[in-house]
């Protein structure tokens, strides 16, 4: 999860089990604006083997059906399924088991879901280093449903507008196009939604980059570009993987950007 990053400077923010293992999050994050009810991400479901799930080791009682009832919604009410990329634990819980176990279907049966047409591509014709992250089961139901619509994400684009209230961020050196939409709340902060650009406060650094990403220079680029708006800015950031911290916002310092506060998404 940290790539190049000594042990003994990352562990300060996320110590590490006997195992070497760190917990990690999960975690959507769901938008009601007006008639539309618009989940981004959706963790990695359950219908991958149990030896699969034994590479991670899935813990706690959280799931998105039972999330999704506590806000008092289901997995029927969702009318949007905005995929920041379609690695297996961003998009898992958009693909279940039909009633037969034969086959797949979408998990949310009245909801578009969203793309774009070069991470598509990126992810069904996938690299040799990615390809156990794009499964076929997590994605071409989507797109044999009919349920699958792309955002317009041009090689060029740096931000571009979702047409769902929202525009995102593309960035391209986790995986080519993925996705970080920048929402506007009622009460007139902005939020950004960060998927694997920041995966925790324990990565705000700059030159903290993933082992996982394919082109690492090129998020270096991306992560300076958009650290250094979100502290000019005041930014609220979302972290997707963070197991403690849901929000952060950065500050500027002689060093760059680093962590300001961090907090709960209540909190704003």
């Amino acid at each position: 999860m940290f790539g190049v990053v000594p042990k003994k400077l990352w562990s300060r923010t996320n110590p590490a089990d006997s195992n070497n293992l760190c917990p990690w999050a999960m975690r959507s994050l769901l938008i009601e604006d007006g008639d539309k009810l618009i989940l981004i991400d959706c963790g990695l479901g359950d219908k991958q083997s149990e030896k699969f799930f034994r590479h991670y080791h899935p813990h706690g009682d959280d799931s998105l059906e039972k999330s999704l009832s506590t806000a008092g919604f289901s997995l029927d009410d969702i009318t949007d399924v905005f995929l920041t990329h379609l690695h297996f634990d961003h998009v898992g819980g958009a693909v279940e088991w039909n009633d037969a176990r034969d086959g797949y279907r979408p998990s949310f049966k009245n909801a578009i879901y969203w793309s774009n047409s070069r991470h598509w591509k990126w992810a069904t014709e996938p690299n040799a280093r990615e390809r156990a992250s794009f499964l076929s089961e997590n994605i071409l139901p989507l797109q044999e449903s009919g349920q699958l619509k792309f955002v317009n994400a041009s090689d060029d684009d740096l931000r571009v507008n979702t047409g769902l209230g929202f525009d995102a961020f593309v960035v391209n050196g986790h995986t080519d196009a993925q996705m970080c939409p920048i929402i506007k709340t009622d009460n007139g902060k902005t939020l950004v939604f960060m998927a694997d650009l920041l995966p925790s406060v324990g990565h705000i650094p700059v030159p903290y980059v993933m082992g996982y990403d394919t082109r690492p220079l090129l998020t270096l680029e991306e992560r300076s570009r958009i650290f250094n708006e979100a502290a000019d800015n005041g930014y609220h950031l979302f972290l997707e993987h963070d197991a403690e911290n849901e929000i952060c916002t950065l500050t500027q310092t002689e060093k760059g950007p680093r962590l300001d506060n961090a907090m709960r998404l209540s909190d704003i």
